[in-house]
């Protein structure tokens, strides 16, 4: 699927694999990136957790899962020449001049981003830049699925922290 209109999971419940995946992909990127909808700077950056987990933060890393697998991955790059952070834990660190619009939309760009990546490649297909070795496009998807609705769960419950009154 090469756009990000929304199809649902019911329509493509008969259509190759390669469809569903991307149709699941595209479903759980924009909950993650709906997550900072509504919501003011100071609501977006709260931290509710211990870790650097905040809402903007998630969708900020979710940009950095999408550099990784479907640009490191997929062109061999460095992660210094994508510009993105070394590890995981720092792409949760949020710079003064990230914003809720500076980061949906770095995301949804990302996102549109490794869609063209992957258009020409098949779920068989290896991808030989990542530190694992090759592995194939569906091991991608599969892992995605599994880091996005991972990062959805968080960010339904920091956001229903964030918008619900103080119980008590």
């Amino acid at each position: 699927m090469s756009s990000t209109a929304s199809v649902s999971t019911e329509d493509i419940l008969n259509d190759p694999f390669r469809a569903q995946f991307e149709v699941f992909l595209d479903e759980h990127r924009r909950a993650l990136n709906a997550c900072l909808d509504g919501l003011s700077e100071e609501q977006a950056r709260r931290s509710l957790v211990p870790s650097r987990t905040t809402l903007l933060g998630l969708v900020k890393h979710a940009t950095f899962v999408e550099k990784v697998w479907f640009d490191e991955a997929v062109t061999r790059r460095s992660r210094a020449e994508i510009g993105i952070p070394a590890t995981p834990d720092e792409s949760f660190i949020l710079e003064d001049t990230d914003t809720v619009a500076s980061i949906q939309r770095a995301h949804r760009e990302a996102c549109a981003a490794s869609r063209r990546a992957t258009a020409s490649l098949g779920l068989d297909d290896l991808l030989h830049g990542n530190r694992r070795g090759p592995i194939p496009l569906r091991w991608v998807y599969l892992h995605m699925l599994r880091e996005l609705a991972q990062h959805c769960g968080h960010a339904d419950i920091l956001r229903e922290q964030i918008l619900s009154p103080a119980k008590g």
